[in-house]
């Protein structure tokens, strides 16, 4: 039977990394914040998000800012509120269709959704397993850092979420993201081979 597990992590602890090499050995992934890019191009998303954030998310090209959209909710957590009952709705339903895809064709599928909040929108229940990637923040900070951030933006956004510690109480399995990718893809290659065992039970 079908396995269905969702992953998450904090900022900079490397979930993206983590799906791509668990796609590379043979699981089916699916990428929230890629679901979410896909929905902001839509027309009826567009008019709901401008009606609670007004038209300036839009860039010259009448595309949605996600920039700008960050910014604003990062420092108002009421319309972050708001923003997330437009999107979370949709990005789950999008979320369910592919999973369903997935078990049609193959019934032995490991599905994994990499999704950013999976805990604090409660859609970790919808899962068989919940996968958490773990880094400590000085490690999270420094991947922030290269990544163009400035210390104080990263520790801004690091300490806007959940903590890692919170999410870790969630967990069924946890993959430790501190060392090279070589061993980071030792440790999924044994994660996955067992998942794909209690897959085809």
């Amino acid at each position: 039977m079908a396995l269905k597990i969702g992953l998450t992590g904090s900022i900079g602890t490397g979930k993206t990394t983590v799906s791509e090499i668990f796609e590379d050995f043979g699981a089916y992934v699916i990428d929230a914040d890629k679901v979410v890019h896909k929905l902001l191009k839509r027309k009826d998303i567009k008019e709901k998000l401008s009606k609670v954030l007004g038209n300036n998310i839009f860039d010259k090209n009448g595309e949605i800012d996600k920039k700008k959209v960050a910014d604003i909710i990062f420092k108002n957590p009421e319309k972050k509120k708001k923003i997330e009952s437009i999107i979370h709705p949709e990005v789950r339903k999008e979320i369910k269709r592919f999973i369903e895809e997935v078990e049609r064709k193959d019934k032995n599928a490991v599905i994994i959704a990499e999704i950013p909040l999976l805990i604090e929108s409660k859609l970790y229940k919808d899962y068989d397993k919940v996968i958490v990637v773990y880094s400590p923040k000085e490690i999270q900070l420094e991947r922030l850092i290269k990544k163009g951030f400035s210390k104080e933006e990263a520790l801004a956004r690091i300490n806007s979420q959940m903590p890692i510690e919170e999410k870790l109480k969630y967990a069924d399995i946890v993959i430790e993201n501190t060392g090279s990718i070589e061993e980071l893809k030792e440790k999924i290659k044994k994660v996955f081979e067992d998942l794909k065992k209690e897959a085809t039970k």
